[in-house]
């Protein structure tokens, strides 16, 4: 097979001083921050899903992209064909991982044993392009949600004919990325949720989730993998409301059903912000949990209200997600995911490497201002002295359940009012983190 991409060369490291658009301005991937290399730190991503089979359509116009490599068919030999240009692109990034739905790299076929037999033939040949370039999987997931079968959802569905079938397509998902030595598995619900409540059982529906998650538990046990298996939160889009609206509302369904110490959250930016938070506010409820266990690296436009999926270019951003990744300790199965579409306008091979050189710099820059922000460590100081009043004996009581309401009156009343109250000092702060910048 002739190259997908003849004209570009691996991409090298220049410097923050290159102009070569085709070069990295801080993505050293040997560079040692903290101990650790660039590249053990980030653990890139890139996905099959948009690189591979974005399109550039939109609800106003049909696909603009430039693919040379790819046929348009749904034939097994184009999907070979196809894998193939993938992990040239992922070579000559120096990209160390990739992710996929099953649906993206294997076309459907007239039955389920059809399907999964295109699977397979393809899996072979990623399989033999891991091996050849050292690429990983980081995770491997199901598309439970473009066939209309999962119009009303797969594990939620109120059909138990697409129930079963999702079932049977997880279960093969799972062994294919088993297969490949995938480090993760991921469960987006994609149309998990409902579109109004007038047809609706919300109960009967979350404890379906709540069964099939497990049934997916005892299969991958039964099959030696190891992996973690991730929920990646999303509150609407495009259903209504979806069960996995945000990391709050998956940690809670976890510890309904029992399934906590079975998965960790993948978290996304623009999932985030259409739930109305910030990533930061999303990591921080997951690291609190013990439950952030890989991120989506992406961003949303703020004048857009839907899923735009950009890379991500703004290091503030970056700067906030690797300040998390480093205050849980790094990464261990999970990474930088770049779960991001290059724009319909951006339609050329090339930009696909543009894409996603911007967003490797960005992650690069943010992780090295992270840790130099937690080295100077007057923002955990500050943060530290302002909660100091519940770091003495009392304090520690009320946060070991050693103190009663009644024990806290008595105090009260002998304390008159409250006598000092310190200023969050927010301005101060955003001016501190501008200093590294």
């Amino acid at each position: 097979m002739s190259e997908a991409f003849p004209s570009i060369k691996k991409i090298a490291y220049g410097g923050p001083k290159s102009k070569d658009p085709l070069e990295y301005k801080w993505y050293n991937a040997d560079e040692e921050v903290g101990g650790k290399t660039m590249r053990d730190h980030l653990r890139f991503s890139v996905v099959y899903w948009h690189t591979f089979r974005g399109t550039g359509s939109d609800p106003f116009g049909v696909g603009t992209m430039l693919r040379p490599w790819d046929d348009g068919s749904d034939s097994v030999e184009n999907a070979q064909k196809r894998a193939r240009a993938a992990f040239e692109f992922f070579e000559k990034l120096g990209a160390p991982y990739y992710a996929f739905h099953d649906r993206d790299v294997a076309p459907e076929g007239a039955s389920l044993a059809e399907t999964n037999r295109n699977l397979d033939a393809v899996v072979k040949v990623l399989g033999e392009e891991q091996q050849r370039t050292g690429i990983k999987l980081l995770w491997g997931t199901a598309n439970l949600f473009s066939n209309r079968r999962y119009m009303h959802g797969a594990a939620t569905s109120p059909n138990l004919d697409s129930f079963t079938f999702a079932a049977a397509q997880v279960k093969k998902a799972l062994e294919v990325t088993h297969e490949l030595g995938g480090e993760g598995y991921t469960f987006w619900g994609g149309r998990e949720g409902y579109q109004t409540l007038w047809n609706t059982d919300m109960k009967r529906e979350l404890d379906h989730l709540g069964r099939f998650l497990h049934m997916a538990v005892d299969y991958k046990k039964q099959i030696g993998f190891q992996g973690p298996f991730y929920i990646e939160p999303k509150p609407k889009e495009p259903t209504k409301h979806q069960y996995d609206s945000d990391a709050a509302a998956c940690l809670n369904f976890l510890r309904t059903y029992d399934l906590m110490e079975h998965f960790k959250l993948n978290l996304e930016t623009n999932h985030a912000t259409l739930a109305g938070h910030e990533m930061m506010h999303e990591m921080q409820v997951a690291n609190g949990a013990g439950a952030l266990g890989s991120i989506d690296a992406n961003t949303g436009d703020y004048l857009l209200g839907w899923d735009t999926d950009q890379f991500p270019t703004n290091v503030y951003l970056t700067t906030q997600c690797m300040l998390e990744v480093l205050a849980m300790g790094g990464f261990t199965t999970g990474g930088v995911n770049f779960d991001a579409k290059v724009r319909r306008e951006s339609f050329e091979p090339i930009d696909l490497f543009y894409a996603h050189i911007g967003g490797m710099d960005a992650f690069a820059r943010g992780l090295k201002i992270a840790h130099a922000i937690r080295q100077d460590g007057r923002l955990a100081d500050f943060v530290k002295q302002r909660y100091a009043s519940w770091d003495g004996e009392l304090g520690r009581d009320v946060e070991a359940g050693k103190v009663s309401l009644a024990d806290l009156e008595a105090r009260a009343l002998k304390m008159g009012d409250v006598a000092t109250i310190a200023s969050g000092r927010q301005e101060f702060l955003e001016n501190l983190i501008n200093e590294f910048f």
